[in-house]
C-alpha cells in the first residue's frame, strides 16, 4: 500500500494522480464500497467535484513514493486488521478508464460519464 503524497499514473492515463486517502469508504448506487484509494490530478490538486477512486491494480507506474515513518508502518498495521475484520464491505472495482467521481450534495459519490480527463 502506497503512502498518502505519492504520485502514480493509472494503466492507460496520461496524468499523475496524487494519493489523498487509503480506503474510503463511498456511497454509490451499488452501495457501500471501499477502493484502496483516492487521488487528485498533480500539480493542480484537490478540486472537490473532481475525486478519483481506484485499486492497486489500476496503477501501471508509481512515480514518487510519499513520506514513510514508523507511524504509517503502525498504520498499515491497523489498517490490514481493520480490512480482515470487516469482510463485509464490498470491495469497488474499476471496470473502465478511470473517470470524473461527482460528490453529491447529500455525500454519494456518483460516476459521471460525460467527464473524461485522460485517465
Amino acid at each position: 500500500m502506497l503512502s498518502i503524497g505519492s504520485i502514480v499514473y493509472l494503466k492507460d492515463g496520461t496524468r499523475k494522480l496524487m494519493i489523498l486517502n487509503r480506503g474510503p469508504l463511498i456511497e454509490s448506487e451499488a452501495g457501500t464500497q471501499m477502493f484502496d484509494y483516492s487521488g487528485c490530478t498533480y500539480p493542480s490538486g484537490l478540486e472537490p467535484e473532481q475525486v478519483f477512486y481506484f485499486n492497486d491494480e489500476n496503477i501501471d507506474k508509481v512515480v514518487f513514493e510519499g513520506y514513510h515513518d514508523e507511524e504509517e508502518e503502525r498504520f498499515q498495521e491497523i489498517y490490514q486488521s481493520w480490512k480482515k475484520e470487516n469482510p463485509n464491505i464490498k470491495r469497488g472495482e474499476v471496470l473502465k478508464p478511470i473517470q470524473n467521481m461527482n460528490i453529491s450534495e447529500k455525500g454519494k459519490v456518483s460516476n459521471n460519464d460525460d467527464q473524461s480527463f485522460g485517465f
